[in-house]
Parts: structure tokens; C-alpha cells; sequence
């Protein structure tokens, strides 16, 4: 079902229950497989490939030197925020070169996620841009990291000039207390927009 709430139970769920998919977007490196991660109900499924010198001087590893993997396809995760709501969240490949999976993997979402490394803000741009002239609801997680942004909200929402209806959060990415505010946040956001019908 292309961008509603699936009333269809996941396996095993209860005929109540209903599921959404959410997309987790972002820079390479800004922290989308660690998001995944930190909130999934199941083991998530991950298509990492070390990284190599074939990518020397096409991956940019400013800030990030110490990341050995990259995604390649996508990542997948599952998580309850409810006994009648389970999100499924399929995360994208942060490299340019990876962009031409992101119809596929964005089709059927209600809402997604751009987590945003302040150190790499323009590596932001582009996916804030396709969002946006999708109609795709999306808020903005800053990955804080080990706690701490040099950032106020309202400076990235500035700097990415972002509507004021969209949402922009505080997060550590390795939290789980840190990440499901944020799924909250894209699904009301996402409902709200869908109310207002201003979405797809």
C-alpha cells in the first residue's frame, strides 16, 4: 500500500495491529545503520562492504576516518512502538553513487527520517531535496554522537532551510531512548500531513 498505514497484521501479529514503513536517509557516515540499529526488534539485516582504496577519492572521509564499512543496498530493522503499531524501517545507501535505489526503497513509506551529521550539513541537501519534491513527510535527526551538538535545532533548521512544520530533534543515534522519540515524531508529523492533505 503506497504511503498509508498498512492495517494487514506482520507475521505473527495480531489482527489489530497495523504497520508503516519508515525510510532512514542521510550522509554517508551520519549514523542511518547505526539508527537502525539502536531500535530494532530483530537482528537487522545490514549490506555493509568494507570500505577500500578503490574509494579513495570518491568517498569523502572527512570526520568519519574511522568508519571501515558502508552500506551498499540498504538497511532493514523492525520495531514495535505499540502493541498495535509496528514500524519497518529501511534505511538508504548514503553514496551518490547508490541514489538510484532510493525510488525503490522509498516507495510505500508514510514518512522518513534525514539523520544529519552537523560536521558534513551539506551532505544533507541533497536528501532533504528529494523528500521534499516527493511531498514525502520527513522530519530531521541530529546525530549528536557522544551527547553533545555544537548545534541549536533552530541553526540546522536555518541552515538546511527547512519549513517551520518540519521537525528537528536531538538524537544519539546509538540510543534507543534517543531514536524512538524520533519515530514518533515521523509518524505524527506523517498523520498530520496526511490530514491536512498536503501529502502523497
Amino acid at each position: 500500500m503506497d504511503y498509508a498505514v498498512s492495517e494487514r497484521p506482520p507475521p505473527g501479529g495480531d489482527a489489530r495491529t497495523s504497520s508503516a514503513k519508515i525510510v532512514i536517509a542521510g550522509g554517508f557516515g551520519a549514523g542511518k545503520t547505526t539508527t537502525i540499529g539502536a531500535v530494532s526488534d530483530i537482528p537487522p539485516l545490514r549490506t555493509e562492504a568494507r570500505l577500500t582504496t578503490a574509494s579513495l577519492g570518491v568517498d569523502d572521509l572527512t570526520h568519519v576516518g574511522q568508519k571501515s564499512t558502508t552500506t551498499v543496498a540498504m538497511d532493514f530493522g523492525r520495531v514495535a512502538l505499540a502493541d498495535d503499531l509496528v514500524l519497518y524501517l529501511f534505511g538508504t545507501p548514503g553514496q551518490d553513487r547508490f541514489w538510484f535505489m532510493w525510488d525503490d526503497l522509498v516507495r510505500g513509506a508514510i514518512g522518513a527520517v534525514v539523520v544529519v551529521d552537523t560536521r558534513r550539513l551539506a551532505d544533507c541537501f541533497a536528501p532533504v531535496d528529494y523528500f521534499e519534491a516527493r511531498g514525502l513527510p520527513f522530519v530531521v535527526a541530529v546525530n549528536t554522537f557522544d551527547g553533545h551538538s555544537p548545534h541549536t535545532t533552530d541553526e540546522v533548521r536555518q541552515a538546511l532551510g527547512l519549513d517551520p512544520a518540519v521537525p528537528v530533534l536531538l538524537c544519539d543515534a546509538r540510543r534507543r531512548t534517543d531514536v524512538v522519540p524520533v519515530l514518533i515524531s515521523v509518524v505524527e508529523h506523517a498523520l498530520l500531513v496526511h490530514c491536512r492533505g498536503t501529502g502523497p
